[in-house]
């Protein structure tokens, strides 16, 4: 079975970050290529993971991370 995910390095982990799809600022956690396929398609797509004020990670394209 093929792996689903693999973690990238990103110069701002651990940094506060913007998501400027969102406007949403956060700890950006992970970023990570992921496995999104469906049905049957193979697809891969970078993964930014930020953590909000509340605790709460949420999912955006990496592209859309900024330094905030």
């Amino acid at each position: 079975m093929p792996a689903v995910r693999q973690y990238v390095p990103h110069r701002l982990l651990r940094r506060r970050v913007r998501d400027i799809a969102s406007g949403i600022e956060g700890e950006l956690m992970a970023v990570i290529n992921e496995n999104v396929s469906d049905a049957g398609v193979e697809r891969w797509m970078e993964l930014a993971y930020i953590r909000g004020a509340s605790g709460r990670e949420f999912t955006t394209p990496v592209a859309n991370v900024q330094p905030a």
